[in-house]
């Protein structure tokens, strides 16, 4: 199967590099007859599938493939089909991986290199397709819809671009990670491709695509503005056409002017200092220290009837009591190192009937030991005593714990 491929596949390609001159005329032309003398090269194209009659009676045409094809290599700005259908490729890769995963269950090792090689493909051709689309988008905004010549018709490309952005946003909210993730399950070349290479591309495409909503709005917004002032000038137009003995009459001498005419602009725009000019260092300076505080707000002075003496002395020694929990905790390191035997925590807190709950005496034992300097530390030894968290990895639930002498 794949040597006849192969044998089509180069027969195509010398097709297309045999007649490359028609085939680029019929591009440029959008159609050709059968007729002249290149009738017996343009039926052998039409045999290989490049040209196409869309009706009986018509000219022939080129294939959409071919077309593509073409305005993708020459980055023909004229191409405006983006292929928003995310849902079609989403369900083909689904369907390619359960291939793939039911080939690999029963050993069939050809048959899941194949699928696995169809998947890779169909995932590289839908992030390749739709990077392809953002560049096509992004090449009409920068040639702001310059093949169509009205502002009319740009307000329309653009409101067409507009809705190409939008359907490929939600088609790209259809994928959804959590399930690609349980269907590529713990294999490896699935991950890598439905959730590390599906996942990379599809947040560049998606903050790429806001970036050029944005920027078709701003253009939108330009386009209307253009819009408007030209149909303002061609009411103008217009009015001086029907009243060809129209003229403009002082305003200046009306009562009541018109709004339109009544605004002006200031003279001087906002005065602000210049902070980073040091020639006006001195002047600022001397600004800021002429700056006087005032306060409003009330304030009771008391005034003494007679000074009043005062000696500096020696401030007194004072002691902060240490925290009972703390002491308790120092109590049992001094029982662990005059029996030199391995002691529970809750026994003791037990044996000695504490009052403090178990869970606060527990964490006042560990923040114990993490609190001895570290010359005293590794004469003791603390072992936490529990067992890991039933649904969250990682996590170690400690019931108790016991201290020993290293």
């Amino acid at each position: 199967m794949s040597s006849n491929l192969h044998q089509a596949g180069v027969a195509l390609l010398k097709q297309l590099g045999r007649h490359a001159d028609l085939v680029m005329d019929v591009y440029l032309s959008g159609s050709i007859s059968e007729g002249g003398e290149q009738a017996q090269a343009i039926e052998k194209l039409r045999q290989a599938d490049i040209l196409w009659r869309p009706e009986p009676g018509q000219d022939l045409r080129l294939k959409r493939s071919v077309r593509a094809l073409l305005e993708e290599a020459l980055k023909d700005e004229r191409n405006r089909q983006i292929d928003a259908n995310a849902g079609s490729g989403l369900a083909t890769i689904k369907t390619l991986a359960d291939h793939y995963k039911e080939a690999r269950h029963n050993a069939d090792y050809s048959a899941s290199e194949a699928y696995l090689s169809d998947l890779n493909e169909q995932v590289y051709s839908f992030a390749e397709g739709l990077k392809y689309s953002i560049r096509v988008l992004w090449s009409r905004i920068n040639n702001e819809f310059g093949y169509v010549g009205t502002i009319n018709a740009k307000i329309r490309e653009n409101e067409l671009a507009q809705s190409q952005v939008s359907e490929l946003l939600n088609g790209l909210e259809m994928f959804q990670f959590s399930e690609l993730g349980e269907i590529a399950g713990d294999i490896r070349e699935l991950r890598k491709l439905l959730v590390t290479t599906l996942q990379e591309t599809l947040s560049d495409c998606t903050q790429e695509l806001g970036v050029v909503q944005s920027r078709l709005l701003e253009l939108l917004g330009r386009f209307r503005q253009i819009q408007g002032r030209t149909r303002l000038l061609k009411g103008w137009l217009l009015h001086t056409d029907m009243h060809p003995d129209y003229q403009v009459s002082d305003h200046v001498g009306h009562k009541q002017l018109p709004v339109l005419f009544n605004c002006a602009e200031p003279l001087l725009s906002p005065a602000s200092v210049d902070v980073t000019n040091t020639s006006q260092e001195s002047e600022l300076l001397e600004m800021v220290a002429s700056i006087k505080s005032i306060s409003r707000t009330e304030r009771d002075f008391s005034y003494r009837e007679q000074d009043q003496a005062f000696a500096l002395v020696d401030a007194e020694d004072f002691d902060i009591p240490d925290n009972p929990l703390k002491l308790a905790v120092d109590e049992y390191f001094c029982e662990v190192i005059d029996s030199g035997l391995r002691q529970s925590a809750l026994q003791y807190h037990e044996q000695k009937a504490l009052a403090w709950d178990k869970e606060s005496w527990l964490y006042q034992v560990i923040c114990g030991f993490d609190g001895l300097p570290e010359e005293h530390r590794r004469y003791f030894e603390l072992e936490p005593i529990g067992e890991p968290h039933p649904v969250y990895n990682g996590n170690f639930i400690i019931r108790d714990v016991e201290l020993w002498m290293a």
